[in-house]
């Protein structure tokens, strides 16, 4: 357990009592330190992979397993209590893991440098059972368990020859005994170093006695702050992380709907949202790397309120109620009130956003989720959008949510284009008079991800592909071949 002195964890098998830090010394700078240099430092931003670890900790009450990160964006406190691996720890003596072998028997090590974090992305896969198997959802997760790490090299096919040969076996080993036991359980940290202080409560009362009187900011997950703290060399009196607090990880139906933690990291809420809402799911496989996603969450991602995030749109389209949680009490705020202003948001100084409800969607609905950025993977959008309709028996559209970002200073539902196709036939003609009303709905600028021409363009080129998908599948998952926009007809 930490104490307010130390920072305690279990590091390749052994306990690890830390007093040399602040609370933005970053895991990966600490390891090095220490002479564990397999981990590697590359764009300390988690783009590269070259910073792998694998770290256990609990996902939601019961459930717990290894997941690659990035510690190059990971500040060293919040890994207290939890079991942190690198590539030094995964081999037994001289006897190689799996993962360790694949590489050796393919061949995909070449200049080394990128190899470290390669190995840790397949030590994660080696033990995810839904990894293995031949059906096209296989496929793209594992094409997404290595979109994170990057070979200078370009020696991908042998690297994804090994992901093959380890996906989803889960050997009977030391790593899959420590799964099988009961999860490492988060305690309370309240750290000090140099001025910085690092809180983890695991109550609300202790959050707010925490916090009296000191503008705090808050960790959850530290994807984008942790890149604060690496690209910048920003510092806080106080940092909150929240993972511990209750509730923040629920996952559960609710009455009406289903019911989200602000808490719940994006890996496992693409896995529940699969067979649940398939076009968060859709959005999320292409959202970042596998290793931001084990340690992003879901309320981070809202309340960064870029106006290019990809999950905004998504919330907005499925009508989502943010339940916020604050010293004086709890309140509800619609998706569609959550954003102010450019990153500006609806939050109060030390509220917290607990969770969200998402209701049922009307029977019968068609939805979907569109990225479009310059890269497939890894890469910020350009423009984003989240749709969702539902047709009555004669074919006339009876609800309508088209929800972008990109397009405009926060993310936001093209109201006049819901109006123009709402109480019309979904088809061709429709669909124009929706295109013709987003040039009413939306200003978008100009600058370097593309010209206000290009966005407005792609927007309606989206509608106009979200048509011919409903022709399909109602609620289309995951596609195989790249998708985005629709070229327009030119006319005769």
């Amino acid at each position: 357990m930490s104490t307010p002195s130390n920072i305690q964890f279990q590091l390749n098998g052994q306990t690890v009592d830390v007093v040399d830090c602040t609370a933005t010394t970053t895991l990966l700078d600490w390891l090095r330190n220490k002479g564990l240099t397999g981990t590697k430092e590359g764009c300390a931003e988690g783009d590269c992979g070259a910073c792998s670890v694998a770290i256990r900790a609990p996902q939601g009450d019961t459930e717990s397993t290894w997941q690659s990160v990035c510690s190059c964006i990971l500040p060293l406190a919040s890994v207290a209590d939890k079991h942190v691996t690198t590539v030094e720890g995964v081999a037994d003596g001289r006897q190689l893991h799996p993962a360790q072998q694949a590489m050796v028997d393919t061949m995909g090590s070449q200049c080394g440098y990128c190899t470290p974090g390669f190995v840790m992305s397949l030590f994660e896969a080696t033990y995810r059972p839904d990894l293995k198997g031949d059906g096209p959802g296989c496929a793209a997760r594992r094409d997404d368990q290595l979109c994170g790490n990057l070979c200078r090299c370009t020696g991908y096919r042998p690297i994804r020859q090994a992901l093959e040969t380890v996906a989803g076996t889960v050997p009977e080993d030391r790593f899959s005994a420590d799964l099988n036991a009961s999860p490492p359980a988060l305690q309370a940290v309240d750290f000090e170093g140099e001025g910085q202080r690092f809180l983890r409560p695991t109550s609300w009362p202790a959050l707010w006695a925490g916090i009296d009187g000191v503008e705090p900011r808050y960790v959850a997950g530290a994807t984008d702050l942790g890149l604060e703290i690496t690209k910048k060399g920003a510092t806080w009196p106080l940092l909150v992380d929240l993972g511990a607090l209750p509730e923040m990880h629920a996952l559960d139906e609710e009455d009406g709907g289903w019911r989200i933690g602000g808490g719940v990291r994006l890996s496992a809420l693409e896995a529940w949202a699969e067979d649940r809402i398939p076009m968060l799911a859709r959005m999320l496989r292409f959202f970042a790397s596998r290793q931001i996603k084990n340690q992003a969450t879901l309320a981070g991602n809202i309340c960064n309120a870029s106006p290019i995030g990809d999950l905004p749109p998504v919330l907005l389209a499925l009508d989502a109620v943010a339940r916020i949680r604050g010293p004086e009490g709890d309140r509800e705020v619609a998706m569609d009130d959550f954003f102010l202003d450019y990153r500006k948001t609806a939050m109060r100084p030390g509220e917290v956003l607990r969770e969200f409800f998402v209701p049922a969607l009307p029977e019968g609905a068609h939805t979907a989720a569109f990225k479009v950025s310059k890269r497939r993977e890894l890469d910020i959008s350009a423009v984003c959008a989240a749709m969702v309709i539902s047709t009555g028996d004669d074919g006339a559209v009876l609800y309508a949510r088209l929800a972008y970002g990109g397009m405009a200073a926060t993310p936001r539902r093209a109201e006049r284009a819901e109006a123009a196709i709402r109480n019309r036939q979904w088809n061709g003609a429709t669909v124009e008079l929706g295109c013709d009303a987003l040039a009413q709905d939306f200003v978008p600028i100009d600058d370097h991800r593309g010209s206000a021409w290009y966005r407005s363009t792609v927007a309606a080129n989206l509608l106009r592909g979200f048509l011919i998908e409903t022709e399909g599948d109602p609620t289309q998952g995951i596609v195989a071949r790249p998708s985005g926009t629709v070229a327009v007809p030119t006319p005769a």
